[in-house]
């Protein structure tokens, strides 16, 4: 069974760096395009980054554009999200699955920027 954990939030004044990881087992993590999802209180579920097989990123939305990179760590079976610039609207649950959401969610990681 495919499983996948988040680690690396927090809480985080404006401005700073949080580096987000997603252990995945069961399952090569390059099988599938994978992606970094985040879930801001009260609202949906939303695509933040996606990264192909080929280990590329080619997606990111504007919201985040150029403050978080997206990354595969082949060694670890773990893909990264370096977020940089943080801003209070940033605040979200994040979480990693495929880019069509294939996987079971797993339980996230809470990330919280405020002074």
């Amino acid at each position: 069974q495919v499983q996948v954990v988040e680690s690396g939030g927090g809480l985080v004044q404006p401005g700073g760096s949080l580096r987000l990881s997603c252990v995945v087992s069961g399952r090569d993590i390059r099988a599938n395009t994978m992606a970094w999802y985040r879930q801001p209180p009260g609202e949906q579920r939303n695509l933040v980054a996606t990264i192909n097989t080929a280990g590329k990123p080619f997606y990111y939305p504007d919201s985040v554009k150029g403050r978080f990179t997206i990354s595969i760590d082949d060694a670890k079976n773990t893909m990264n999200l370096q977020m940089d610039s943080l801003k209070p609207e940033d605040t979200a649950v994040y979480y990693c699955n495929t880019w069509r959401a294939t996987l079971d969610w797993g339980q996230g990681t809470q990330v919280t920027v405020s002074s």
